[in-house]
């Protein structure tokens, strides 16, 4: 099996870098990211300090594809993610939107929290189921070259819990070999990553990597046993969540033979939705399996 190193250290969706691996479609391998916050946070004592390095989110990438083209998609399936260190780190981001109410007098709030049978041991006691999910994947796109730090068609800084084990993610092919790139993985995420930042982690993913040709569906879409999801990205919500919906209506009609406006109906009834960091305009329309094939 290929492996992907986390070093050197990328903060970006560039078509410009050389190739970290290459891989055929279907194959399987292990890629290595550091964690979003570049692994400041290690031990008790450690802080974020963004004078020593003012970015986040560092991905591994680019991994080439071969036969992937333009006008493709690349079909990335999360086999799973493991911590790498058995351990994870947060700190209290800067509360922006929410100053308002809560004033910007911010702790630093940096712990480290350890990885132990299934649960992250957060403090005070308190337990959080071990849920791990990618915050970034994604392609290069063939204009311009988008940070870490947004989402976009490209895919990127995502930050929806449903990037998990499990998961295959559908993300357009731009340029020759698709150059994707993963990392910014969390031990588990809240809807909306309030402050901006996570349970992040330095982790190992197993990925497989699949070449899907042209369909009449377009965009970042998620297919998970329990649940389908189609992602759009906006400068609000409201827009986000209204073609998210619409793309998934029309999953449901090319795929699977829903008429689209009982599809619509039907979302009205049982739609869910997943938010990423709410200052992004990230939105995932989510519908339930069970929904869609009824036994």
């Amino acid at each position: 099996m290929k492996l992907v190193p986390a070093l050197p250290l990328v903060y970006e969706f560039s078509r410009h870098l050389d190739p970290r691996c290459e891989v055929l479609p279907g194959e399987t391998l292990r890629v290595e990211s550091e964690d979003a916050l570049s692994g400041q946070i290690r031990s008790p004592g450690d802080r974020r300090d963004k004078s020593l390095m003012p970015y986040s989110n560092p991905v591994a990438g680019p991994i080439f594809v071969t036969g992937a083209q333009p006008g493709d998609e690349l079909a990335v399936t999360i086999h799973s993610i493991e911590p790498r260190d058995g351990q994870c780190a947060t700190y209290t981001g800067a509360p922006k939107q929410l100053g308002e109410w809560l004033g910007t007098d911010v702790p630093h709030g940096a712990h480290v929290c350890p990885i132990r049978e299934g649960f992250i041991h957060w403090k005070d006691r308190v337990r959080i189921p071990y849920e791990p999910m990618l915050g970034c994947i994604g392609t290069a796109p063939d204009w311009g070259v988008p940070t870490t730090g947004p989402a976009g068609p490209h895919g990127g800084n995502l930050d929806i819990v449903e990037v998990c084990p499990g998961s295959t993610i559908y993300l357009p092919v731009r340029v020759p070999g698709g150059c994707l790139y993963l990392g910014d993985a969390h031990a588990a995420m809240g809807h909306g990553e309030l402050s901006a930042t996570g349970l992040e982690m330095a982790a190992w993913s197993t990925i497989s990597v699949n070449v899907v040709r042209p369909t009449a569906l377009t965009g970042i879409r998620i297919r998970h046993d329990d649940f389908l999801v189609c992602v759009a990205t906006h400068g609000n919500h409201e827009r986000a969540m209204a073609e998210a919906f619409a793309k998934l209506i029309l999953w449901l009609e090319a795929e699977f033979q829903w008429n689209r406006w009982d599809a619509y109906d039907l979302l009205t009834h049982v739609g869910r939705i997943s938010i990423g960091y709410y200052g992004s305009g990230t939105v995932g329309a989510r519908i339930d399996r069970k929904f869609v094939t009824p036994s």
